[in-house]
């Protein structure tokens, strides 16, 4: 047996895992996570990863835990999750609440804050 042949397995077996240990995360979002913005029309969360849009959602409420109706949309690429409002949002604090299903099968949750000025 070649003993270099332990090594080469063990490498191969980390690199396969990797994927599989990693899970999708928020990369970035407009509005941002304590932003203060002016009156914006849509929302935009993109991720890490593709995610399973039938099992994901994004939340918008306002400072008083009312819903504001949103649009959802999800990018071609399938990593931006998002969506547009009826109206600009007036001012006000809004919170952000988002789940993704994740292509591993892994469910992520998040939420943060933004402010309308």
């Amino acid at each position: 047996m070649n003993r270099f042949m332990p090594i080469a397995v063990a490498s191969a077996l980390a690199l396969s895992a990797s994927p599989v240990l990693s899970h999708a995360r928020l990369v970035s979002a407009t509005p941002g996570d304590g932003a203060t913005v002016t009156a914006p029309r849509t929302i935009s969360l993109t991720f890490s990863e593709r995610f399973a849009a039938p099992f994901s959602t994004v939340e918008v409420e306002d400072g008083r835990g009312r819903a504001v109706a949103l649009t959802k949309s999800v990018s071609e690429d399938g990593k931006t999750l998002g969506g547009s409002f009826a109206a600009p949002l007036p001012a006000g604090t809004y919170r952000v609440t988002w789940a993704i299903a994740a292509a591993d099968g892994h469910r992520m949750t998040g939420n943060y804050s933004f402010t309308v000025r």
